[in-house]
């Protein structure tokens, strides 16, 4: 469904610390070289961005806007989770299992040092 999906940043710095931190504990890589504008993270299905915006105005964050990204088992979460806040995120909701859609799922929640809302989660096996 998604090409990729962005996010802006004031800071890219400080965005890698944190996304690396946290999406790398899902096996994810930034690709882009430490001088590129913006930090590109790819999987098989789809990429996501973190730079400045293009307008040249300051990041903010998206109110009501979440990336969640796919987990391969609970302790990826984990990792997920512990890594992002270490590296300057802030809890948005600790790892544990989720009732609310149907099926069990185990995730949890951060934002990162701009305020964007980010979560993973993996599917029982």
């Amino acid at each position: 469904m998604f090409t990729h999906i962005m996010v802006g940043t004031n800071d890219i710095e400080r965005a890698r610390g944190f996304y690396d931190a946290a999406l790398g504990a899902l096996g994810l890589k930034n690709l882009l070289p430490p001088e590129a504008p913006r930090l590109a993270y790819r999987s098989d299905t789809g990429a996501f961005v973190v730079g400045k915006p293009a307008n040249g105005e300051p990041a903010t964050f998206g109110n009501g806007a979440m990336v969640s990204f796919v987990a391969p088992d609970q302790a990826a979460v984990e990792a997920f989770h512990a890594g992002g806040l270490a590296a300057g995120g802030t809890c948005e909701g600790a790892p544990g299992t989720r009732t609310g859609g149907g099926s069990p799922m185990y995730g949890a929640y951060l934002r990162d040092p701009e305020g964007n809302k980010i979560s993973a989660f993996a599917r029982p096996k």
